[in-house]
């Protein structure tokens, strides 16, 4: 887990985390399924904004996957159908916006070491864009099911605004497959 020694994480998993971890083999992507949030976010290497009035959409090279954050001032639904990428909502505090995401499934990883997230878990973003070159991304985690307590990690991205998002077909010349133990 970022910036989390190992006392700091026997502190904040449950048991339930604990064993989901224990039962992960493979992430998503190995098999051909997305990575989903907040794993696509931060490990893909490109990422564009795309923002009208009313939505703000998130286009991701990892898979060719997008996400939606609406920004017309609608609630979080209460209900969720949960999905890879979740329902997320967000809103302008000057210069940084502020994303809530509900409605995530329990199939994708926090992050790279496999921390998991239940259909439970709400997650607060802080998008700053610092400068023409960075963009800093302060994250929060919600999860009772999972976790004892929130928790949170900031991360820093390198912008690339000139740059294409290039195609990705997971299933072209995929040669790992035969490789993965079960």
């Amino acid at each position: 887990m970022i910036d989390l020694t190992p006392d700091q994480q026997a502190q904040l998993l449950r048991p339930a985390a604990v064993e989901k971890m224990g039962q992960r083999r493979t992430v998503p992507s190995e098999r051909c399924l997305p990575l989903g949030f907040p794993l696509a976010t931060l490990l893909t290497p490109v990422t564009k904004l795309i923002q009208s009035p009313g939505i703000l959409v998130m286009l991701m090279e990892e898979g060719n996957v997008y996400r939606q954050i609406y920004l017309d001032g609608r609630p979080l639904p209460k209900d969720p159908q949960p999905s890879w990428f979740g329902y997320s909502t967000g809103h302008w505090e000057g210069e940084t916006l502020v994303v809530e995401t509900n409605g995530l499934n329990d199939k994708t990883f926090l992050d790279g070491v496999g921390h998991p997230g239940s259909e439970s878990m709400h997650i607060t973003e802080r998008y700053l864009r610092r400068d023409v070159g960075h963009l800093d991304v302060q994250l929060m985690f919600d999860d009772p099911v999972y976790y004892t307590r929130p928790w949170g990690v900031t991360v820093h991205h390198i912008s690339q605004v000139d740059s294409d998002i290039l195609e990705y077909i997971c299933e072209e010349n995929e040669k790992d497959q035969a490789h993965l133990t079960r």
